[in-house]
This record gives structure tokens, sequence and C-alpha cells, in this order.
């Protein structure tokens, strides 16, 4: 696993976004974030259709097989190419694309479930 350059360590919730970024743990993060079991990482994603195979493979090297990631697209919910659903069945990881903001309020209930999950979340406007 490489070193990421912004990472917050922990698993937590989300407790605001929207103005192209995030709030958790009292902190703030402008751009995309993945959360995961381990923390929270910054992510370069900037949009659904500008996704690069060094965005998907940023979160894939990220996470261990079984687990689902919640894919926040935007402002709305959009189908990713097939290319990415690919992806992601072959590394044994689920693919739940959901607008971002539906995308973070069910990464919360399911952390605070206790469940293994994991979100993708491109930050909206």
């Amino acid at each position: 696993m490489t070193r990421d350059v912004a990472r917050y360590p922990y698993e937590t919730p989300i407790t605001a976004y929207g103005n192209g970024g995030f709030r958790f743990a009292e902190m703030s993060h402008r751009g995309s974030v993945l959360c995961s079991p381990s923390g929270v990482h910054a992510w370069a994603a900037t949009s659904i259709d500008a996704l690069t195979e060094a965005d998907i493979a940023f979160v894939l090297d990220r996470l261990e097989a079984p687990i689902t990631v919640l894919f926040g697209t935007g402002e709305k919910q959009i189908w990713p190419a097939p290319e990415i659903y690919a992806a992601f069945a072959k590394a044994g990881i689920g693919l739940e694309p959901m607008s971002t903001g539906a995308a973070a309020r069910t990464y919360n209930i399911l952390i605070a479930e206790k469940r293994p999950i994991a979100a993708a979340l491109i930050a909206v406007p």
C-alpha cells in the first residue's frame, strides 16, 4: 500500500458535504474523499465523467474484499461505465452508485451499525 498525502486514520461519519468538500472528525476537506475502515483518504476524482484508471486503482488499492463501496457520483446518481463495474467485480468488491448526498447518509448509518462499508464520494458544489 502506498502512503497517502492526506489521510485521517480512523473510520468516522461524514458530518457535512457540499461547497466542494466534506466535514468529518471536526475537520474539513476540499475535494473528493474515500471513506474506508482504515480511515478517510483525499481522493483526486472530480467527476464521474472524468474518472481515470488511477482514480479507480486508488480506491481498489485501499480496500480488502469482501466489501461494498457506496459510490457518490455527484449531485445526481449516474451509472458508471461498464469498465468500472468490471474492475470492482474483478477485485471482489461491490459497487453501489448513488448521489453523493445519499451515499454519505447511507455510509453514516452503516458505520453506526458497525457494518464493513466504504464510500467513494465525489465532492459536490
